[in-house]
Protein backbone atom coordinates (compact mmCIF):
# COMPACT_ATOMS: atom_id res chain seq x y z
CA UNK A 1 0.00 0.00 0.00
CA UNK A 2 1.23 3.47 -0.83
CA UNK A 3 1.41 6.26 1.74
CA UNK A 4 -0.97 9.21 1.82
CA UNK A 5 0.10 11.94 -0.59
CA UNK A 6 -1.36 15.33 -1.44
CA UNK A 7 -2.52 17.04 -4.60
CA UNK A 8 -3.34 20.69 -5.25
CA UNK A 9 -6.78 21.75 -6.51
CA UNK A 10 -8.32 25.22 -6.99
CA UNK A 11 -11.39 24.84 -4.75
CA UNK A 12 -11.84 26.95 -1.57
CA UNK A 13 -9.14 29.42 -2.48
CA UNK A 14 -6.72 26.61 -3.25
CA UNK A 15 -6.66 23.31 -1.37
CA UNK A 16 -4.25 20.53 -0.53
CA UNK A 17 -6.12 17.23 -0.63
CA UNK A 18 -4.91 14.04 1.02
CA UNK A 19 -5.22 10.94 -1.14
CA UNK A 20 -3.85 7.42 -1.26
CA UNK A 21 -3.60 4.89 -4.07
CA UNK A 22 -3.48 1.20 -3.29
CA UNK A 23 -0.81 0.78 -5.97
CA UNK A 24 0.39 2.65 -9.03
CA UNK A 25 -2.52 3.93 -11.13
CA UNK A 26 -3.41 1.69 -14.09
CA UNK A 27 -5.48 3.51 -16.74
CA UNK A 28 -6.70 0.16 -18.07
CA UNK A 29 -8.65 -0.46 -14.85
CA UNK A 30 -11.75 1.34 -13.55
CA UNK A 31 -11.20 3.47 -10.44
CA UNK A 32 -12.94 3.16 -7.07
CA UNK A 33 -12.78 6.35 -5.00
CA UNK A 34 -13.22 5.69 -1.27
CA UNK A 35 -14.39 8.48 1.05
CA UNK A 36 -13.86 8.00 4.78
CA UNK A 37 -16.17 8.46 7.75
CA UNK A 38 -16.25 11.25 10.34
CA UNK A 39 -12.88 12.12 11.93
CA UNK A 40 -11.10 9.15 10.30
CA UNK A 41 -8.77 9.26 7.30
CA UNK A 42 -7.60 7.25 4.30
CA UNK A 43 -6.40 4.61 6.77
CA UNK A 44 -10.03 3.55 7.26
CA UNK A 45 -9.62 1.61 4.01
CA UNK A 46 -6.65 -0.52 5.06
CA UNK A 47 -8.73 -3.71 4.57
CA UNK A 48 -9.64 -2.69 1.03
CA UNK A 49 -6.05 -1.82 0.12
CA UNK A 50 -5.01 -5.26 1.41
CA UNK A 51 -7.57 -7.13 -0.72
CA UNK A 52 -5.73 -8.46 -3.79
CA UNK A 53 -8.93 -9.35 -5.66
CA UNK A 54 -10.35 -5.86 -5.19
CA UNK A 55 -7.01 -4.28 -6.17
CA UNK A 56 -7.00 -6.39 -9.36
CA UNK A 57 -10.51 -5.16 -10.20
CA UNK A 58 -10.01 -1.40 -9.82
CA UNK A 59 -7.59 1.34 -8.94
CA UNK A 60 -8.25 2.01 -5.26
CA UNK A 61 -8.10 5.72 -4.44
CA UNK A 62 -8.93 7.01 -0.96
CA UNK A 63 -9.68 10.76 -0.87
CA UNK A 64 -9.85 12.59 2.46
CA UNK A 65 -12.68 15.16 2.83
CA UNK A 66 -12.18 18.64 4.19
CA UNK A 67 -11.47 18.56 7.91
CA UNK A 68 -9.88 15.11 7.70
CA UNK A 69 -6.44 13.57 7.35
CA UNK A 70 -3.96 15.66 5.35
CA UNK A 71 -6.59 17.74 3.55
CA UNK A 72 -6.31 21.50 4.04
CA UNK A 73 -7.98 24.56 2.47
CA UNK A 74 -7.13 28.24 2.19
CA UNK A 75 -10.67 29.18 3.21
CA UNK A 76 -11.50 28.18 6.78
CA UNK A 77 -15.14 27.13 6.29
CA UNK A 78 -16.32 24.11 4.31
CA UNK A 79 -19.34 21.86 3.79
CA UNK A 80 -19.99 18.41 2.37
CA UNK A 81 -20.67 19.99 -1.02
CA UNK A 82 -17.13 21.36 -0.91
CA UNK A 83 -15.76 17.88 -0.21
CA UNK A 84 -17.74 16.49 -3.16
CA UNK A 85 -16.35 19.20 -5.46
CA UNK A 86 -12.86 18.51 -4.13
CA UNK A 87 -13.23 14.81 -4.88
CA UNK A 88 -14.14 15.61 -8.48
CA UNK A 89 -11.25 18.05 -8.81
CA UNK A 90 -8.85 15.40 -7.46
CA UNK A 91 -9.97 13.10 -10.27
CA UNK A 92 -9.27 15.89 -12.76
CA UNK A 93 -5.88 16.64 -11.23
CA UNK A 94 -4.89 12.97 -11.37
CA UNK A 95 -6.09 12.56 -14.94
CA UNK A 96 -8.90 10.11 -14.12
CA UNK A 97 -11.93 10.75 -16.35
CA UNK A 98 -14.50 8.65 -14.48
CA UNK A 99 -14.86 6.61 -11.30
CA UNK A 100 -17.06 4.66 -8.96
CA UNK A 101 -17.38 6.10 -5.45
CA UNK A 102 -17.70 4.15 -2.20
CA UNK A 103 -18.37 6.14 0.95
CA UNK A 104 -18.65 5.08 4.58
CA UNK A 105 -21.15 7.03 6.72
CA UNK A 106 -20.53 10.70 5.80
CA UNK A 107 -18.67 9.36 2.77
CA UNK A 108 -21.99 7.99 1.52
CA UNK A 109 -23.64 11.37 1.26
CA UNK A 110 -20.47 12.86 -0.21
CA UNK A 111 -20.60 10.11 -2.86
CA UNK A 112 -24.22 11.01 -3.62
CA UNK A 113 -23.27 14.66 -3.98
CA UNK A 114 -20.46 13.76 -6.39
CA UNK A 115 -22.94 11.81 -8.51
CA UNK A 116 -25.32 14.77 -8.57
CA UNK A 117 -22.63 17.27 -9.49
CA UNK A 118 -20.91 15.26 -12.22
CA UNK A 119 -23.16 12.50 -13.58
CA UNK A 120 -20.88 12.11 -16.60
CA UNK A 121 -17.91 11.25 -14.37
CA UNK A 122 -19.47 9.03 -11.68
CA UNK A 123 -20.32 5.54 -12.94
CA UNK A 124 -21.85 4.25 -9.72
CA UNK A 125 -21.93 4.85 -5.98
CA UNK A 126 -21.75 2.52 -2.98
CA UNK A 127 -23.01 4.23 0.20
CA UNK A 128 -22.23 2.24 3.36
CA UNK A 129 -24.02 2.73 6.69
CA UNK A 130 -25.26 6.16 5.77
CA UNK A 131 -28.28 8.45 5.53
CA UNK A 132 -29.50 10.90 2.91
CA UNK A 133 -31.44 12.98 5.43
CA UNK A 134 -30.43 15.82 7.70
CA UNK A 135 -30.47 15.09 11.45
CA UNK A 136 -34.24 15.14 11.38
CA UNK A 137 -37.03 14.05 13.73
CA UNK A 138 -38.11 11.71 10.90
CA UNK A 139 -34.80 9.87 10.97
CA UNK A 140 -34.93 9.48 14.75
CA UNK A 141 -38.47 8.08 14.48
CA UNK A 142 -36.99 5.43 12.17
CA UNK A 143 -34.39 4.43 14.75
CA UNK A 144 -31.42 6.60 13.79
CA UNK A 145 -29.25 8.26 16.43
CA UNK A 146 -29.69 11.77 17.76
CA UNK A 147 -26.78 13.47 16.01
CA UNK A 148 -27.60 16.84 17.55
CA UNK A 149 -27.19 15.46 21.07
CA UNK A 150 -24.05 13.56 20.09
CA UNK A 151 -22.24 16.41 18.32
CA UNK A 152 -23.24 19.51 20.30
CA UNK A 153 -21.12 18.89 23.42
CA UNK A 154 -17.99 18.41 21.30
CA UNK A 155 -18.77 21.47 19.19
CA UNK A 156 -19.14 23.54 22.36
CA UNK A 157 -15.98 22.08 23.90
CA UNK A 158 -13.97 22.89 20.77
CA UNK A 159 -15.11 26.52 20.55
CA UNK A 160 -12.19 28.03 22.51
CA UNK A 161 -8.78 28.54 20.83
CA UNK A 162 -5.98 26.33 22.15
CA UNK A 163 -2.19 26.25 22.12
CA UNK A 164 0.24 24.45 19.85
CA UNK A 165 0.55 21.57 22.31
CA UNK A 166 -3.15 20.64 22.09
CA UNK A 167 -4.22 17.27 20.69
CA UNK A 168 -7.71 15.83 20.44
CA UNK A 169 -8.77 14.42 23.83
CA UNK A 170 -8.97 10.65 23.74
CA UNK A 171 -12.44 10.74 25.24
CA UNK A 172 -13.66 12.37 22.01
CA UNK A 173 -12.05 9.59 19.99
CA UNK A 174 -13.53 6.96 22.27
CA UNK A 175 -16.97 8.49 21.79
CA UNK A 176 -16.73 7.95 18.02
CA UNK A 177 -15.17 4.48 17.87
CA UNK A 178 -18.03 2.46 19.41
CA UNK A 179 -20.49 4.19 17.08
CA UNK A 180 -18.49 2.86 14.14
CA UNK A 181 -17.12 -0.47 15.34
CA UNK A 182 -19.68 -1.47 17.98
CA UNK A 183 -19.15 -1.94 21.70
CA UNK A 184 -16.26 -4.37 21.29
CA UNK A 185 -13.70 -2.16 19.55
CA UNK A 186 -10.60 -4.33 18.98
CA UNK A 187 -7.70 -3.13 21.11
CA UNK A 188 -5.42 -2.72 18.11
CA UNK A 189 -8.03 -0.63 16.29
CA UNK A 190 -8.55 1.58 19.32
CA UNK A 191 -4.79 2.14 19.70
CA UNK A 192 -4.39 2.82 15.98
CA UNK A 193 -7.16 5.41 15.89
CA UNK A 194 -6.02 7.05 19.13
CA UNK A 195 -2.64 7.71 17.53
CA UNK A 196 -4.05 8.66 14.13
CA UNK A 197 -6.55 11.14 15.55
CA UNK A 198 -3.90 12.81 17.69
CA UNK A 199 -1.66 13.18 14.66
CA UNK A 200 -4.43 14.64 12.50
CA UNK A 201 -6.03 16.92 15.10
CA UNK A 202 -3.30 18.88 16.84
CA UNK A 203 -2.83 22.56 17.65
CA UNK A 204 -5.43 25.27 17.16
CA UNK A 205 -5.77 24.55 13.43
CA UNK A 206 -6.56 20.92 14.23
CA UNK A 207 -9.13 21.98 16.82
CA UNK A 208 -10.81 24.25 14.29
CA UNK A 209 -10.88 21.58 11.54
CA UNK A 210 -12.45 19.09 13.94
CA UNK A 211 -15.03 21.60 15.11
CA UNK A 212 -16.13 22.53 11.57
CA UNK A 213 -16.26 18.83 10.64
CA UNK A 214 -18.50 18.25 13.69
CA UNK A 215 -20.73 21.19 12.76
CA UNK A 216 -21.05 19.77 9.24
CA UNK A 217 -22.17 16.43 10.65
CA UNK A 218 -24.74 17.97 12.98
CA UNK A 219 -26.06 20.75 10.75
CA UNK A 220 -25.84 19.22 7.26
CA UNK A 221 -28.56 19.67 4.64
CA UNK A 222 -30.74 16.75 3.63
CA UNK A 223 -30.71 15.34 0.10
CA UNK A 224 -34.20 13.86 -0.28
CA UNK A 225 -35.43 16.39 -2.84
CA UNK A 226 -32.21 16.10 -4.85
CA UNK A 227 -31.84 12.32 -5.10
CA UNK A 228 -33.86 12.15 -8.31
CA UNK A 229 -30.87 13.76 -10.02
CA UNK A 230 -28.68 10.71 -9.37
CA UNK A 231 -28.58 8.78 -12.65
CA UNK A 232 -25.87 6.21 -11.94
CA UNK A 233 -26.38 2.80 -10.29
CA UNK A 234 -26.55 2.75 -6.48
CA UNK A 235 -25.57 -0.16 -4.24
CA UNK A 236 -26.33 0.76 -0.63
CA UNK A 237 -25.00 -1.61 2.05
CA UNK A 238 -26.24 -1.38 5.63
CA UNK A 239 -25.64 -3.47 8.74
CA UNK A 240 -28.36 -4.58 11.11
CA UNK A 241 -26.14 -3.65 14.10
CA UNK A 242 -25.54 -0.10 12.84
CA UNK A 243 -26.15 2.11 15.89
CA UNK A 244 -26.05 5.42 13.99
CA UNK A 245 -28.39 5.02 11.01
CA UNK A 246 -31.07 2.36 10.84
CA UNK A 247 -32.06 -0.26 8.28
CA UNK A 248 -35.65 1.12 8.12
CA UNK A 249 -34.18 4.52 7.18
CA UNK A 250 -32.07 2.92 4.45
CA UNK A 251 -35.10 0.96 3.19
CA UNK A 252 -37.07 4.19 2.85
CA UNK A 253 -34.30 6.24 1.29
CA UNK A 254 -33.15 3.76 -1.36
CA UNK A 255 -36.60 4.25 -2.93
CA UNK A 256 -35.82 7.94 -3.47
CA UNK A 257 -33.21 7.18 -6.17
CA UNK A 258 -36.05 7.11 -8.69
CA UNK A 259 -33.92 7.95 -11.74
CA UNK A 260 -30.94 5.75 -10.92
CA UNK A 261 -30.06 3.10 -13.51
CA UNK A 262 -30.40 0.60 -10.67
CA UNK A 263 -30.81 1.17 -6.93
CA UNK A 264 -30.34 -1.76 -4.55
CA UNK A 265 -30.08 -2.11 -0.78
CA UNK A 266 -28.03 -5.00 0.64
CA UNK A 267 -28.55 -5.56 4.38
CA UNK A 268 -25.76 -7.35 6.26
CA UNK A 269 -26.82 -9.30 9.30
CA UNK A 270 -24.78 -8.11 12.29
CA UNK A 271 -22.95 -5.47 10.26
CA UNK A 272 -21.71 -2.39 12.13
CA UNK A 273 -21.69 1.27 11.08
CA UNK A 274 -18.16 1.32 9.62
CA UNK A 275 -18.94 -1.59 7.30
CA UNK A 276 -15.82 -1.16 5.19
CA UNK A 277 -13.71 -1.78 8.31
CA UNK A 278 -15.85 -4.29 10.22
CA UNK A 279 -17.19 -6.38 7.31
CA UNK A 280 -14.55 -5.95 4.57
CA UNK A 281 -15.03 -9.35 2.95
CA UNK A 282 -18.71 -8.68 2.27
CA UNK A 283 -18.11 -5.10 1.18
CA UNK A 284 -15.18 -5.96 -1.09
CA UNK A 285 -16.99 -8.84 -2.77
CA UNK A 286 -20.01 -6.62 -3.41
CA UNK A 287 -17.76 -3.86 -4.78
CA UNK A 288 -16.08 -6.27 -7.21
CA UNK A 289 -19.44 -7.49 -8.49
CA UNK A 290 -20.82 -3.92 -8.73
CA UNK A 291 -17.81 -2.57 -10.63
CA UNK A 292 -17.69 -5.52 -13.02
CA UNK A 293 -21.38 -5.14 -13.73
CA UNK A 294 -21.36 -1.43 -14.46
CA UNK A 295 -17.84 -0.61 -15.73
Amino acid sequence: MTTTETVQIPHLGGSTIGYRFGKAYDPALPTLVMVNSFSTSAELYRPQFADEKLAATANLLAVEPYGHGRTRATYRQFTYWDSAIAGLQVLDALGIPEAFVLGTSQGGWIAARMAMLAPEAIKGIMPLGTSMDFESPRSRELGCWNGVEFCTPAIDALATPVGDDWVIPLELVDAVLPEGFGDDVPAEERAFWHETHQQNYAGDAGRERLRIASINLRDRDGLHSRLDSVRCPVLWMHGTADRVYSVPNAEAEIKLFVNSADAQLHVLDGGQHFLSATDPEDVDAAAIEFINRWK
